[in-house]
Parts: structure tokens; C-alpha cells; sequence
């Protein structure tokens, strides 16, 4: 019996001998193959593989750029997405049988969609890629037949197929054609989002409203849409995505944040009078180039704006900021505030007369001309409201000779209490000293005053003031005296709401007296009347305003010359001011005949606008019902509520 159970337990033993082997057999073999598979040339191959089958990915997901729009909500600049499309021809279930049966009707239904391209072409395409994706894999082979760690391209991964991008509703359109009907990780069919710039009113404002880079994420390139752009890019976003045996799984997601939406103080009838009006004066005196804008008098909001250049095919376009970014000698348009300080000083009325003669007068060596010296007619003596309206260099030479001579310093003092020095920062974004004046001082030791510098200032040479700094100063004459600053973005929206509104600066309160300012208007209006601007006078609504011509420096001397009018109507209750400048006119340079007209346009085309009326029938007065204002709340909403009330 002993015997028999040791031989038992000698039997078991053996067989768990024999187990233990053949499990440390196996273990061998396994450390073995893991250990090929780690260090010879098949392992590189499965840890490409490897990597190629677990990846995480992080992809920005892009903001929504913010729109622009009107004040009364019409789109003046949208994003849109658009699609480049791509084919990966090492997506994982691709089937080169599958791809070559559908090949040709594929072809033929991208070129009928897409006719920039022949449906041979696209099928050459298509046919390339696949080769390109065979050669990398006879490659890849290769390398690892030889051990070699030599990396491969693999720029079949990547094939563009479509020359342009697209629209979703053509992407979704092209996912049905054949093949690409497929999911894709069969079809390889990519689609690369991005968003586009559109402008829906084409180039209306072109210039103000501003462009972007061609690569939208690197935002506004001018205009608003750089002044503005931290607003209205947004925030990026990131997905992060793990691909696990050739399956993809969002793991993570930060979601973008679209940008800001603006609301610009722009009303586009207004903005496309502006620049047909503009537009066709220059094309019929063949100017350099011009500026027009026009601003409600009372909340200085900017309600049209032109800036037009000639290109170099002939035809007018928007290229420079000049209504902001012009730095000329203003000339006759800086005549009243000549007339203004004097007066505000009490050194001069209006009554004062001063000997002009025919039209000459010399001063340390220097000539002052009127315009009409030429004509050698004797006009004997002209009161300062006469030198305003007739525009004489000579009255106002001799006005701030007679009153500042001694005291040069005064006179420039008082130009900086009506607030034509302070520096001021715009909406749209400028170089330098641009949009800002530029207005000498006696004790200035980077710009020489000389003797002559006091008379020649006194009719608008000698300083630089751009066309935006002019509008003011007449706007505040306009609105009893107070200078606010003109302004482009009224209200800041997030979803549709208002978050932010912008109000106009108050530049100075109180520009001059209330008895000054009443006689300020009294010679605005007898410029029309009376004048140098009598063509501007309107059959519908009374006008108050100023001409101005002046020569523009070059090389050292003066040539060709820069007209302008700036004015504000109706002048009896002023609704609007605005200005013109126009740079080098043929013909005979005329502040009134030339710019001046360009204002008139605007301005009747504006008060029908207005009031909707034939100009004949039109009166604005304060019984006109006029659009509330637009607290916080639902853009949307408040758009709804103003339709019903007809606005």
C-alpha cells in the first residue's frame, strides 16, 4: 500500500514537472517575441503602429468673430464658415477597389459642382493621391525590412482636392457624391473649418468698417476691425481627442468664446449718399483724392463717412483714413476761428472795418492776396462779418495783427480754449501725428515762428488741422457751443444684448460766449446768403457755413491746391453737420463751387431721407418723432418693438 502511494505522488510531481516546463517554455517563447518586437526592425514597424493607433490630439476650436453693424442693424462685416477639403488616403477603412469604382463619377460630379477644374483633372487628383499613399507604404516597408529609423512623409495623408474653399451647405452637398457618401474613415474626406470675412453691403464704408488678414486668427488688419479687434476675435477653444485602435474619442473640450458684436452710430442710406455725392464730384473734377462726413449735431454720432482715393486703373476707391488722417494747411475754413477768438477776447466786433483795397496787402516783405486781387477793383473798407463772407486773407491778417501783434502767444491761447490743440484717439486706428492738429506756438522750439507766422495762421496756413478736427469745431458752433468728439461704435452686444454703450466726449463745454457764438452763426449763414458759397444755398431748408481753399505745400513752395466746406443745416435748428475736402481739382479751385456742392448733395439727399418727404414738402422741426433710445437689453427684441413703431 505504501509503495503504491509513493508511486502516485511520484506521477503527480511529474506531471507538474512537466507543466512548470512547458509554462516556462512558453514564458521563454513570450519574452522571446517581446523582446523581437521591442528591439529588431518588426518591433520599430508595431511601434509605429502604435503610435499611429493611440494619439491624442489637442485642435483649437476658432471663435466667432463678432459682427459689425449699422445703428439700425444692418450688417456691414459677418464671419461665415467656409471649408478647405482634403482626402487622407491613409484613413483606415479606405479600399482601393471601393475608390477606383467610384473614382470617375466622383470626378464628374466635383468638376459639374466646381467647374474650375475637369473632371479628369479631379480624377488625376484622386488617382495621385492613392499612388502617393503606395509609394509611402512600399517605404515604410522598406525601412523596416532594413531597420532604418529613417522617417516618412506621409503626404497622402493630406491631399487637397478642392482649389477653393466652401460653404457647409456645398459640404454637405459633396458628401453625397460617390465614395464620399461613405463614413470618414472610409472616404478619407477631411474638411477644415475656418472663417471668412463678409461684407454684405459690399464696400459700403469700406475704409471705417476696416479689413482682416487673409488668416482670420490674426484678426483686424484696420478700421474698426483692428480698433476694435480684442472685442471682436473672441476666444479660442481646444478639444482634445484620443485615437485608440483606429477610433477617435473627444476626451476633453474648452469651449471658444465667440467675439463681441458692434453697433456703429452708421446709418447706410446716409453712408451711401456720402459716397455717391463724393464719388461724383471727384470723378468730374479728377481729384487726387476727397473726404466727406456727416455727423448728427447734438449726440455727435457719425452717420455717414467717405474716404475716397483715385487707384491706379483711374477709379475712386476707399484707401486712407483721410477724414482723420489729412494733415493740410485747412485754409479759409480757419478763418472763423480767427473771428472767434478775437471776438471772445473782446478785441474786435463785427462791425469793425478793416482797408483792403484791391485785394493786397504787404506785410515784412510778404504778400496777402485775396481771391479776387486779379481783378484790380478797388473795395475800399470790409467789416470783419464782410471779411467772413467774402473770405478776405486780408481782413483777418489785419484783425490778428491789430489785436495780437504784441501777443502773438493770446492768440494761440485762445485757440486752445476752444479746444482745436487737445490730442484726442479715434475709432479708427492712425499713424503718428495723424488725426491730430497740429497748430504752432511763439515759443515752439521744434517749429520756427516767424514774423509772418501770426498773419498767415490767421487765414489757415501755417497749421496742420485734419478734416475731423474741423467738423468739430463747426459742430460745436452748431450745438450752442459745446465741442463733443465725433464717434464711429455706439454699442457693444454679447448674444444680442447690449453690454456697453459709448456716448460722444464732451471736448469743451462752453467754446466761447453765448453773444460770441450768436454773432459765429449770424456770419455762417451770410456766407450762403452773401458769399463765397451762395451755389450751396438750398431752396429747402436754410444752410450756415464756411469755404475754404488753400494751396498745398510741396518741395518747399505751394502748388495745386486742397478745397473744402464745412457747415450745418438746417442752420435755424441744426440736425447735421458736415464736412467735404477735396485734394488737387482740375479746373479753377473752389471751396464753394466744388466742395461746397458735395455738401448741398448730401445734405437734401439726407433731409429726404429724414424726413421722407419730397424736399419741396420736407421741414424738420422738434415735433418730428424721433427713435428712442436703446437701454440694456435684447438687440433683437428692441429691433422687433422699433419695426412696429415705424422706425
Amino acid at each position: 500500500m505504501g509503495k503504491k502511494t509513493d508511486e502516485n505522488k511520484k506521477r503527480i510531481l511529474n506531471r507538474y514537472g512537466l507543466i512548470v516546463f512547458l509554462l516556462l517554455g512558453v514564458g521563454l517563447m513570450i519574452i522571446f517575441s517581446a523582446g523581437k518586437i521591442v528591439f529588431t526592425a518588426e518591433g520599430k514597424k508595431w511601434r509605429e503602429v502604435g503610435e499611429r493607433e493611440t494619439i491624442i490630439k489637442d485642435r483649437v476650436i476658432l471663435p466667432k468673430r463678432g459682427n459689425i453693424y449699422t445703428y439700425d442693424g444692418k450688417l456691414l462685416a459677418t464671419s461665415e464658415p467656409l471649408y478647405s477639403v482634403y482626402m487622407d488616403f491613409w484613413a483606415e477603412g479606405m479600399r482601393k477597389d471601393t475608390l477606383m469604382k467610384y473614382v470617375g463619377d466622383l470626378s464628374v460630379a466635383l468638376a459639374k459642382k466646381f467647374p474650375d477644374r475637369t473632371a479628369s483633372q479631379y480624377r488625376n487628383i484622386i488617382l495621385n493621391g492613392w499612388k502617393l499613399r503606395e509609394k509611402e507604404e512600399r517605404q515604410l516597408q522598406e525601412n523596416a525590412t532594413k531597420g532604418s529609423e529613417k522617417k516618412v512623409a506621409l503626404r497622402s495623408r493630406y491631399v487637397r482636392i478642392l482649389r477653393p474653399d466652401i460653404s457647409y451647405v456645398d459640404l454637405k452637398e459633396i458628401r453625397t457624391y460617390p465614395f464620399l457618401n461613405q463614413r470618414s474613415n472610409r472616404s478619407g474626406l477631411i474638411a477644415e473649418e475656418k472663417n471668412a470675412r463678409k461684407r454684405p453691403f459690399g464696400n459700403l464704408a469700406n475704409r471705417t468698417v476696416g479689413n482682416v488678414y487673409k488668416d482670420l486668427e490674426k484678426g483686424g488688419a484696420s478700421g474698426l476691425e483692428l480698433k476694435y479687434d480684442s472685442l471682436l476675435r473672441g476666444i479660442e477653444g481646444v478639444k482634445s481627442r484620443q485615437k485608440i485602435q483606429g477610433r477617435w474619442t473627444d476626451i476633453e473640450e474648452i469651449a471658444a468664446k465667440d467675439g463681441y458684436d458692434i453697433v456703429t452710430t452708421l446709418d447706410a442710406d446716409i453712408q451711401d449718399v456720402t459716397e455717391r455725392a463724393l464719388r461724383a464730384k471727384l470723378e468730374e473734377t479728377g481729384a487726387e483724392s476727397g473726404t466727406a462726413i456727416i455727423m448728427e449735431t447734438k449726440t455727435g454720432e457719425i452717420k455717414g463717412i467717405a474716404n475716397l482715393d483715385r487707384m491706379s486703373n483711374g477709379n475712386y476707391g476707399e484707401g486712407n483714413p483721410n477724414a482723420f488722417s489729412y494733415m493740410n494747411e485747412p485754409g479759409s475754413t480757419f478763418k472763423t476761428v480767427t473771428v472767434m477768438v478775437a471776438i471772445d477776447d473782446g478785441l474786435i466786433t463785427p462791425a469793425d472795418s478793416f482797408h483792403v483795397g484791391n485785394g493786397l496787402y504787404q506785410y515784412n516783405g510778404k504778400w496777402v492776396r485775396d481771391h479776387y486781387w486779379r481783378q484790380g477793383r478797388d473795395r475800399g473798407y470790409l467789416t470783419v462779418k464782410e471779411g467772413i463772407e467774402v473770405s478776405s486773407n486780408v481782413v483777418m491778417s489785419k484783425i490778428v495783427l491789430k489785436a495780437y501783434g504784441d501777443d502773438p502767444a493770446k492768440f494761440v491761447k485762445g485757440i486752445d480754449r476752444i479746444g482745436l490743440r487737445k490730442k484726442l484717439t479715434w475709432d479708427v486706428p492712425l499713424n503718428g501725428i495723424e488725426g491730430t492738429s497740429s497748430i504752432r506756438f511763439p515759443d515752439d522750439k521744434v517749429n520756427y515762428w516767424s514774423k509772418t507766422t501770426l498773419p498767415w495762421m490767421s487765414f489757415g496756413y501755417e497749421s496742420k488741422v485734419p478734416p475731423i478736427y474741423m467738423l468739430m469745431f463747426y459742430n460745436g458752433i452748431a450745438n450752442g457751443g459745446k465741442m463733443i468728439k465725433p464717434f464711429i461704435a455706439k454699442t457693444l452686444l454679447k448674444d444680442g444684448k447690449v453690454v456697453e454703450e459709448y456716448k460722444a466726449e464732451v471736448v469743451n463745454e462752453k467754446m466761447c460766449k453765448d453773444s460770441t457764438l450768436i454773432q459765429i452763426q449770424d456770419m455762417l449763414v451770410g456766407v450762403i446768403e452773401n458769399g463765397t458759397a451762395k451755389v450751396v444755398k438750398s431752396d429747402y431748408f436754410p444752410i450756415a457755413g464756411k469755404t475754404g481753399t488753400a494751396q498745398i505745400a510741396s518741395g518747399g513752395g505751394y502748388s495745386d491746391y486742397y478745397v473744402s466746406f464745412c457747415g450745418y443745416f438746417p442752420a435755424d435748428d441744426p440736425t447735421y453737420t458736415c464736412f467735404v475736402g477735396i485734394r488737387k481739382p482740375r479746373g479753377v479751385p473752389s471751396g464753394g463751387g466744388q466742395a461746397g456742392m458735395v455738401f448741398k448733395n448730401i445734405a437734401e439727399q439726407t433731409y429726404v431721407k429724414r424726413t421722407q418727404l419730397a424736399p419741396e414738402q420736407a421741414r424738420i422741426d422738434s415735433t418730428l418723432q424721433k427713435m428712442p433710445a436703446i437701454k440694456s437689453g435684447s438687440w433683437g427684441n428692441s429691433q422687433a418693438v422699433l419695426s412696429m413703431l415705424n422706425f
